[in-house]
């Protein structure tokens, strides 16, 4: 039997870095307060993860999940493949070539399955079309007809809102329905998050689908399956919530694991009964968990959130602040 591994201790917080540069040079449009939030706090823990002294997952226990994941699906760890324009984006997460189409189609894929998601982007497109002018029939359409349209993916009403400020506030600020510029080489994967993250009601698991799915970049969501995985593995502290765990493990994953470790943790999430609430049965992760020394952690549910996280997330920051000030009061 291997050695009990220490768990790093509880994490202290520390400052956190300034508020990150502008997305581009153009006039930037004044966003709503939340929007603002969702903006500073993603500038804060760009680079310093909200739990800075937590050191898991190292890039070697990310390796060897990748490897032992990997082992045990078929065909091996999946690579990204280029999306093709007949797909449809809310089957996986965004995996379109149309920015804005795979933005709606992410969107679409919250708080549900991906069949109830894939029959509600099925019936949006067939009630306003797809690309441009399908796009600005649905921002010119009353809320309620997209509610109907998208009903049987649930939380209609919240959807569709989110869908038409979306479109909306691109249209206002580009001119037109299109945010293909993010696909752009010159384009960071920070850059291309702010801009997503910008939008009402897009936070960044939802970005974070839409750079990694339809833009092929190295963005690692936390999802409902990722999220209770990471607990089970002891790689964020237990007190975690879904934005926090998110921007913690954008900086613990190495880049080159993030797609296929993603692809991977909710496979195994949706198959495994072993590992979900209280299942009982093999599980290769709670197996390593246990050879590892590993303490592991438990979800009290598998609900998606999203952006429901972020006002404990912005306590946190605060709280960060408070007692950075403290310090500083102390040494004087």
């Amino acid at each position: 039997m291997p050695p009990k591994r220490r768990r790093s201790p509880s994490p202290s917080i520390l400052p956190l870095p300034a508020l990150s540069t502008a997305l581009t040079e153009e006039p930037a449009l004044s966003h709503s307060p939340h929007a603002s939030k969702k903006l500073k706090l993603l500038a804060e823990f760009n680079s310093t993860s909200p739990f800075p002294t937590f050191q898991h997952p190292t890039a070697a226990e990310a390796k060897s999940i990748h490897a032992l994941l990997a082992s045990h699906t078929p065909g091996g760890a999946p690579v990204h493949q280029a999306p093709s324009s007949g797909s449809n984006s809310a089957t996986t997460c965004g995996h379109a070539p149309n920015v804005l189409d795979a933005l709606i189609g992410t969107i679409l894929s919250q708080n549900t399955s991906s069949a109830n998601s894939s029959a509600a982007k099925r019936s949006l497109d067939a009630a306003f079309g797809t690309g441009e002018s399908g796009f600005a029939k649905m921002v010119a359409a009353k809320r309620d007809d997209i509610v109907t349209a998208i009903r049987c993916g649930g939380l209609a009403n919240r959807k569709a809102k989110i869908i038409q400020e979306a479109l909306s506030t691109v249209k206002e600020k580009h001119g037109r329905f299109d945010l293909q510029h993010l696909a752009a080489p010159g384009v960071t994967d920070e850059q291309a998050m702010q801009e997503l993250v910008s939008l009402d009601g897009v936070g960044p698991k939802t970005a974070a689908c839409v750079l990694s799915f339809c833009l092929g970049r190295q963005a690692f969501a936390v999802d409902t399956h990722v999220f209770r995985l990471a607990k089970l593995l002891g790689w964020m502290p237990k007190s975690a919530d879904r934005v926090g765990a998110q921007a913690h493990l954008e900086l613990r994953i190495p880049p080159e694991l993030k797609y296929g470790l993603h692809v991977m943790m909710v496979r195994h999430g949706r198959v495994c009964k072993g590992c979900k609430k209280d299942g009982k049965g093999s599980c290769v992760l709670k197996t390593w968990v246990k050879e590892n020394g590993v303490e592991g952690g438990k979800v009290e549910s598998e609900g998606e959130h999203d952006i429901k996280d972020l006002p404990k997330m912005e306590a946190d920051a605060a709280l960060t602040r408070g007692q950075a000030r403290t310090r500083r009061m102390v040494k004087q």
